[in-house]
C-alpha cells in the first residue's frame, strides 16, 4: 500500500504529464514515482523540495539540479552544497572547483531598501556579487553578505559573518569574521593529530572526505576510543 505521501505525488504527476505516464513498467510503485518525479524536477524545475523530501536527494543529483535549475552564475567541478545551504541571491554567485558549502546562508542583497524606499521614497540599490574561488570550505551556520571574494585556498568556520573578502590561504571566524589562521598550518596540524589516531591507517587509505566501504568501521573505531568503558 502507498504511503499518502506517494499518492500525492502521483496525482502530482497526472496533473503534470497526463493519464500515459501509467503505462510505463517499473520494479515497483515507489521506484516508479522516483523516477518519474525526478524527471519532473530536472526536466521543469519542478517539485525538487519535494523529491529531496521524499527521497533524500544524492549530492550529485542535488548539484546537478543546482546546475540546471539554480540560477547561479557558475559552479564549478568536484562541489558539494549541503541540502540545508540558503542562496538569495543565486545569480550573483560564483562558485569555483572543489567547494564544499556547509548549511551556510549566502546573500546577495541588502533588504532594507525596500524600507527606505517606503519610508524617505528613496530609490536606492545594495547589492553585491559572491566570488567563492577554488578549494574553498564554507562552514555549518556561516553568513556570506555581498560584495565579497572568499579564496582561493580558504575556509570559512562555522557561525561566522563574512562581510569582507577573505584571502588566499586563510581561515576567518568570527562575528565579524577576521583571520583566525592559516590553512597550510591547518593542513600540517591535522596530518599529526591523524597519524596518532587508532584508525590512521583506515585515513590513509580512504576517498575523499568520506567513504561509503569504510564509514562503518570507522564510526565503530571512534566510539570504541571515545567510549572506552563501552
Amino acid at each position: 500500500m502507498l504511503k499518502p505521501e506517494l499518492i500525492e505525488v502521483i496525482n502530482l504527476l497526472e496533473y503534470s504529464c497526463g493519464a500515459g505516464w501509467s503505462t510505463i513498467s517499473f520494479d515497483s510503485e515507489e521506484n516508479m514515482v522516483r523516477t518519474i518525479l525526478k524527471y519532473i524536477a530536472f526536466r521543469y524545475g519542478k517539485y525538487w523540495a519535494f523529491y529531496e523530501r521524499l527521497f533524500g536527494a544524492t549530492p550529485s543529483e542535488r548539484l546537478d539540479y543546482l546546475r540546471l535549475h539554480g540560477g547561479f552564475h557558475s559552479i564549478g567541478e568536484n562541489v558539494s552544497v549541503n541540502r540545508g545551504a540558503n542562496f538569495t541571491d543565486p545569480a550573483y554567485v560564483r562558485i569555483g572547483n572543489n567547494v564544499v558549502l556547509s548549511d551556510c546562508v549566502l546573500i546577495g542583497h541588502d533588504g532594507v531598501v525596500g524600507m527606505l524606499y517606503h519610508a524617505y521614497g528613496a530609490r536606492v540599490d545594495s547589492v553585491g556579487k559572491i566570488d567563492i574561488r577554488d578549494n574553498v570550505f564554507i562552514g555549518h551556520g556561516a553568513i556570506i553578505l555581498p560584495g565579497v571574494t572568499i579564496g582561493p585556498n580558504a575556509v570559512v568556520a562555522a557561525g561566522a559573518v563574512v562581510n569582507k573578502d577573505v584571502l588566499p590561504g586563510t581561515i576567518v571566524g568570527g562575528i565579524p569574521a577576521k583571520q583566525i589562521g592559516k590553512v597550510d598550518n591547518l593542513l600540517g596540524k591535522l596530518e599529526k593529530s591523524t597519524a596518532q589516531l587508532p584508525w590512521a591507517d583506515l585515513i590513509k587509505n580512504r576517498k575523499g572526505g568520506f567513504d561509503p566501504t569504510i564509514e562503518a568501521e570507522l564510526v565503530r573505531q571512534r566510539v570504541s576510543y571515545f567510549y572506552p568503558e563501552g
